[in-house]
């Protein structure tokens, strides 16, 4: 005699309408039928395709435009957003393998290579006496020609004594570091900041537009290598980390 089993109902939640309207515009973005800066079609023409209310329609840009894939310009239009570049936050990487990580083009500007005295924020970074000798770097990153990243970097001298004689518009400060001084800990500082006039030219920013910066320390094995200010336009970079417990 067989006995029957009950079975289990399995009840699925019907796919919110604003989710729908989500849903069919990533997927045109992905896909690569809407590119960066195209319009996508108006609030009333997708009530009319999707055939849902104004308000679902409007939920679903909104929310697209909070999660970066469209841009809102009152009285415009709505446009697809220029893909961010993305940073590791807890992973120390160089910026020219993140972007050459996305296919793109990556070059670097020198605008300063030198020794100089630490002040006394720099000799504090580094664990060192105000007026220690060190290793100064300034450099901006480009990705595809668009300024992506100021690095502003001071150096240990006894951690890396050629450090002057490298050519930084052919291996970054970093590569070379990790090299001469083998990394072993890092430290990340992550603030919303605004730019000085002169890191606003360099970045080829407007007046008021937010930055991310990062201070990141560096060790090889118990000495400090290097202290970094690395300074990023809110609009064309984002950090992202992941770690485990």
């Amino acid at each position: 005699m067989f006995s029957s089993q009950p079975r289990l109902a399995v009840s699925q939640e019907p796919v919110p309408f604003y989710e729908k309207v989500k849903q069919s515009i990533s997927s045109n973005i992905h896909a690569g039928i809407w590119k960066p800066h195209d319009r996508i079609p108006s609030e009333a023409e997708l009530v009319q395709q999707f055939g849902f209310s104004r308000m679902t329609i409007n939920r679903a840009l909104r929310e697209l435009t909070d999660e970066g894939l469209l841009v809102r310009l009152q009285g415009v239009g709505t446009f697809v957003a220029e893909p961010k570049g993305q940073s590791a936050l807890f992973e120390i990487r160089s910026i020219a393998d993140e972007i050459a990580a996305r296919n793109h083009h990556h070059r670097s500007e020198v605008l300063s290579l030198g020794r100089i005295k630490a002040d006394s924020r720099q000799a504090t970074a580094l664990n060192l006496a105000e007026g220690t000798p060190v290793f100064h770097s300034l450099l901006v990153h480009y990705e595809n020609d668009v300024p992506v990243q100021i690095e502003d970097r001071v150096v240990n001298t006894l951690a890396a004594p050629d450090y002057l004689a490298q050519d930084f518009t052919l291996i970054t400060p970093h590569v070379y570091l990790s090299q001469a001084a083998p990394l072993t800990e890092g430290e990340h500082i992550v603030e919303a900041v605004r730019a000085s006039p002169q890191e606003r030219e360099w970045l080829n920013i407007e007046e008021g537009e937010p930055c991310l910066l990062i201070r990141r320390r560096t060790w090889s094995m118990n000495h400090i290598v290097s202290h970094a200010r690395l300074l990023f336009p809110g609009s064309r970079y984002r950090l992202q980390g992941r770690f485990m417990s």
